[in-house]
Order: C-alpha cells, then structure tokens, then sequence
C-alpha cells in the first residue's frame, strides 16, 4: 500500500521545503524448492510513500507455510511524522522528518529446529529540517526474545549503535571513515575466524576491498560514492556483535551466521546501507511545470532473520524485516 504524494504547496512566490516518507515492513516471506516447490508467499506486508504525516499498520493471526514454518502472530508499522519543535533534556535538536518501520512476530518456528518466542526489527530515520537527506538512524527496540537452535538457547549480543552518530557535514554513511571502519572490522573478525568456509572467502573479500576503495574516497572527499559493480553503492553488516557458541554438534556460528547441519544457515539481524537516486516531482514557480529532480537518498534495510534452507526443505526465507529511508525536496 503506498500513497500517490501531492505536489508541494505554493506559499506566495517561494516554493515551500517538503519531504516524502519512504518505508515498509514485512512479518514473513518464504520461497520453497523442495519438498514442494512454492512460489514467493509474503505476509504482512506494509508501505508507505507520502508526504503526508501518515500511520499504515496490519496484524496476521496465526499462520502456518506448509507445515515447515509457523508463526502464532505479528505485526507491522510504518509511519512518518512532521517534528516541527523537539529539544530533549540535554538540549539536543531532535526537529525534522521521521520515519519509523516496525516488524514483530511471535511464536516463529522453522522446523522445529529453530525457534523464537518474539522477535522485533525496528528502524526509524530522521532527517533535519535542513535541506538534507542523510539522516539519524535508529535501531532501538529491535530484539530477538528466548531465540533457540535444536532447544538450546541462542545468547545474542547486538550492537545497536553500529551506525553512530550523523556523519559530519552532511556526507552519506558510505563516505563517513569512522563508520566504514566498523563495518571493516567487523567482516575482518568473520574471515579471520577459525570457523569461516573457505566458498565464502572470496565474497567477503571483495566485500573488504569494497570498504577499502569507499574509505579511500572518503579521506580523498571524493563528491561521489562508487557504486557497486552495475548497481547503486551499498554496503552489508549486522547489528550483531557476537553469538555465543552453541553446544549442538556440527552447530557452528561465525560473525552473524549460524551454520545447522541438514538444516541451513541463519543470517541474524543483516542490514544494508546505501545510496539511491530517487526522483522527486514537483512545480517550479517560473514555469508552473512538473519536473523530475534527482536526489540521492541514504537508505536502510533490516531484516531479523534470514534463512538458506538445505536438506529435508530447500528455499529461502527472512522473518521480520523493515526498510526506512526519507527524501527531501528543495524550496524552488
């Protein structure tokens, strides 16, 4: 569901700043291969794409995909709001755009294998009523409650503050040194660990190298990001610091991934950052014609848990994921 924007109002002969609200949110998807072959099913599924302050919610009762997995319920929220005058208790500016996605689901089982009594991803963005488009970002509330492998519990530690405070001088997160330096090492402590498969190794390096041109560019100011290959630049990392080992025989774990035999590999809480040159339409005041300006927007993708199923079921599933980012549109 996404709401077609109206043109910004004309206040007098100055054209009024506006901004348009992007997120959406899903409780499950799931795609099977074996033992049945089951196209894309989705469920919960919400969007918003406004310049209206706008809430959009859904609720999913008790859902069961074939038998293989479940959820008891769950729900998801997106929502933009105008914060017009905000100043917290340490006199810190909090005015501006915000954009706020959430995904719960309870009761999550996957084959009796893996299990989790709630699980919440939680995203919210905000952009200063400056004439940007990088904003804060936020991941408080996202949790994974009584997570469990094979019964055993699954002691996950996050790191929600991974992203930092709003890169300096209005730069995009993919040309801020500090934060490329924490993805960096976070990927160099996931191929450096004694459990990481040698078939992942090359991805994950050109990933590393990836962060190395970023962070070249960014000491040099370069005004443009590199993107990735054909594609816009973007950047893979978790929001999880470490997994404690799980005492399961062939259960391995390294960086956010879990490794089940005769099951899959879990991915926890992923997240993708990047830059998307998104299109705005709007009147300018001298000709009264409706333009398409281009705008780099930073974006943020979360998704809670992603599944690579093996053997008896192969496919691919993620459970509780949430998208946010926000574009401004300039006075004319």
């Amino acid at each position: 569901m996404a709401a077609n924007p109206k043109l910004p109002m004309m206040s007098g002969s100055v054209q009024e700043q506006y901004h348009i609200y992007h997120a959406d949110a899903y409780i499950l998807n799931v795609e099977l291969e074996q033992p049945i072959k089951l196209a894309k099913q989705e469920y919960g599924r919400v969007a918003l794409e406004s310049r209206r302050e706008s809430l959009i919610t859904q609720s999913v009762g008790e859902t069961n995909v074939e038998g293989l997995i479940s959820f008891k319920r769950g729900h998801t929220r997106v929502a933009g709001a105008h914060v017009k005058q905000k100043t917290d208790i340490f006199g810190q500016d909090h005015a501006g755009w915000v954009t706020l996605a959430t995904a719960a689901l309870e009761g999550y089982n996957v084959e009796d294998i893996v299990t989790v009594d709630r699980v919440v991803a939680q995203l919210s963005t905000q952009h200063p009523m400056t004439n940007s488009n990088v904003p804060r970002v936020s991941f408080i509330g996202t949790r994974f409650e009584n997570l469990r492998v094979g019964g055993c519990p699954v002691e996950v530690e996050l790191d929600l503050a991974i992203c930092g405070p709003k890169p300096a001088n209005d730069r995009h997160y993919l040309q801020d040194v500090e934060f490329l330096n924490s993805v960096h090492r976070q990927l160099d402590g996931m191929v450096e660990s004694d459990d990481f498969p040698e078939s992942m190794e090359r991805g994950y390096g050109a990933e590393i190298a990836y962060i190395d041109e970023l962070k070249k560019q960014a000491k040099e100011d370069a005004i443009s990001v590199v993107p990735v290959g054909n594609g816009h630049p973007k950047l893979r990392f978790s929001l999880v610091k470490k997994i404690k080992p799980i005492p399961i025989p062939g259960v391995r774990t390294f960086g956010n991934r879990i490794f089940i035999p005769n099951f899959g590999t879990v991915a926890l809480a992923e997240v993708e950052v990047g830059i998307k040159n998104e299109h705005s339409d709007f009147r300018r005041r001298n000709d009264d014609r409706s333009q398409t300006e281009p705008s780099d927007s930073n974006y943020f993708t979360l998704d809670m848990l992603k599944m690579h199923l093996g053997c008896p079921a192969s496919g691919a599933s993620g459970a509780g994921g949430v998208n946010a980012n926000g574009q401004m549109g300039p006075p004319g």
